[in-house]
């Protein structure tokens, strides 16, 4: 089956007579009600508001207008209300779904937190969010069970040891996405992080950059592994050696994932590290300023560089907002390995990096204050978050590595996890979040653990990796369409004709790595649909006809993508 890497149209087939939104075609004037909200008072401003007016006053006397646009330019969004069954999720309206409650995103730009700094995330976990924790896909740190008139005091206690949440949510530039092992790896090319320190220090919280058509998702890395899934996000600097020039950046412009997904292009363009931050700015400016804000459910990037092409993309971006042509570069090498960072690795420095798995991101405050405590006692005082729902111990001596990882096991967090809890991903699922119509953190973990104690010993060919990403609704926060195994949850009719949870299966997505040459969206097959339940069954069935009908050294996401429909059924 030819694999779809792309699902938005490169043109429209006709232009609407409609205008877009686009402010410098159409002007400035709101087209909906999403864009009303924004023009009335800019989201950045809600946190006054929420300091001297809603903390006292409790959710009661919260601004709906605030409530459900402008928190979330703080990080704030109101989680699921207890007890409401996926049914309902799609039949309830936004005030019936939430509780008083909110959900937090504290944002780690680049990954990079200290010692200190996990300590004061979890005890503000312990403290005010019921023990909740949950390491994103996007180097976020969420807690669960807010209380607004906390947020004065979280905040004062983030911000004293250098922590935000500015920008975490809503229309703005999201968390910058960084190599975990920026500044440590020895075989890294160029290190993001002072690229990644000005970009945040100029424009998160720059209210020219508050009112985007929508969220705007950045990544960048120096290592070979190209390990912060540049392919999806809107903008991504992956580095490479020009033959000229040195080392540097590829351009990649315009992925992103939901129901419509697509895969980032390249430029062509060659980026300095000294040019980094204002061709970012170039960037989100073209988006600013082009991008389709009168449909939301077309307000990304991917739009429009779909209708515009990659050519007049960068056309813009040199005569509009750089005042320069950038050099044409080489693309970077395609990764000989997965980008996860998972195990014991030496640091340049002689020391080591420990990747740790808590299974399908979940953690809890009382998790994180004991890492905190275990990097104390081996000395380290840094570690990183990752895009895999992973943490990152650096610094650990040689003589401490054992210890430490035994240490860090008795904590949930395993250095040598199993071929699916290694690369398993989860969204928040129903437990917190109003849209989504199925549990996914422990269904996912559950399955995992059935699966790997079935496989364990298995006389059959294992592929060498295996990605099980796991959604509790349509919208792939949890990156369905680049798994292996994509479960995007659904409620579905079993054998009996009752209604249970259950997912629509993708199979065979996968990002650049030497095993597949070239990333892939993967593929649907019509009407394959899997009960929460028989989940394990389902994954084994299909590891026994990989290893029964894959040919030498071939992938998981290369052989789902050749057979018949029937073989994944």
């Amino acid at each position: 089956m030819t694999q779809v890497t792309e699902r938005i149209p490169k043109r429209p087939a006709r232009r609407s007579s409609k205008p877009n939104g686009q402010w410098k075609v159409d002007g400035t004037e709101p087209l909906n009600a999403n864009e009303e909200m924004k023009a009335e008072d800019n989201g950045l401003n809600v946190r006054e508001r929420i300091e001297t007016i809603y903390a006292d006053g409790g959710f009661a006397s919260i601004d709906p207008s605030d409530l459900h646009g402008r928190f979330r330019w703080w990080g704030l969004y109101t989680q699921r209300k207890q007890g409401i069954p996926g049914g309902k999720t799609a039949t309830l309206e936004p005030h019936e779904l939430e509780d008083e409650y909110f959900m937090l995103r504290v944002r780690i730009d680049g990954g990079t937190l200290t010692r200190e700094q996990l300590r004061v995330i979890g005890g503000i976990s312990t403290e005010f969010a019921r023990d909740t924790a949950d390491m994103t896909d996007r180097q976020n740190v969420q807690l669960h069970w807010i209380d607004v008139r906390d947020m004065p005091e979280i905040w004062r206690r983030l911000e004293a040891v250098g922590l935000n949440t500015t920008e975490a949510c809503g229309d703005v530039p999201r968390v910058i996405l960084g190599s975990p092992v920026a500044g440590i790896a020895a075989d890294e090319l160029i290190d993001p992080t002072p690229a990644i320190k000005e970009i945040a220090r100029r424009y998160v919280g720059n209210p020219e950059f508050a009112n985007l058509p929508r969220k705007f998702k950045s990544a960048i890395t120096g290592h070979p592994s190209q390990d912060i899934v540049h392919e999806i996000n809107d903008i991504a600097l992956v580095g490479v050696e020009h033959p000229e020039l040195g080392i540097g950046y590829d351009l990649w412009v315009g992925g992103g994932l939901s129901a419509a997904p697509r895969l980032g292009e390249r430029l062509g363009a060659f980026v300095s590290d000294e040019q980094a931050p204002d061709v970012w700015e170039g960037v989100v400016s073209i988006f600013r300023d082009y991008g389709f804000r009168r449909l939301r459910n077309r307000a990304r990037l991917k739009f429009l560089l779909a209708d515009w092409g990659a050519e007049k993309f960068r056309q813009v971006l040199q005569d509009e907002y750089l005042g320069y042509e950038l050099p044409d570069g080489p693309p970077a090498p395609v990764p000989s390995e997965p980008g996860d960072h998972s195990g014991v690795h030496e640091q340049k420095d002689g020391r080591f990096y420990i990747g740790l798995t808590p299974l399908v991101g979940r953690v809890s405050g009382t998790i994180l204050t004991s890492l905190a405590d275990l990097l104390e006692k081996h000395g380290s005082e840094r570690l990183r978050t990752t895009p895999h729902q992973k943490i990152v111990a650096l610094d650990i001596a040689p003589e401490q590595v054992d210890d430490f990882v035994a240490g860090a096991r008795e904590l949930g967090l395993e250095a040598e996890p199993g071929l699916l809890a290694r690369s398993a991903i989860a969204c928040t699922g129903i437990e917190y979040c109003k849209l989504a119509i199925v549990d996914t953190k422990d269904t996912a973990a559950t399955a995992i653990k059935e699966i790997e104690s079935r496989i364990e010993g298995y006389a059959g060919k294992l592929p060498k990796k295996l990605s099980l990403h796991v959604n509790g609704c349509p919208n792939s926060c949890a990156r369905i369409q680049t798994a292996d195994i994509g479960l995007k949850g659904q409620l579905i009719t079993n054998d009996a004709g009752e209604q249970v949870p259950g997912f629509q299966v993708h199979l065979g997505g996968t990002l650049a790595t030497n095993d597949d040459g070239q990333a892939s969206l993967g593929r649907t097959v019509r009407g394959l649909k899997v009960a929460a339940d028989e989940l394990p069954d389902y994954v084994t069935t299909l590891l026994d006809r990989y290893s029964e009908g894959s040919a030498d050294d071939e992938s998981f996401a290369a052989w789902a993508n050749r057979v018949e429909d029937e073989e994944l059924s």
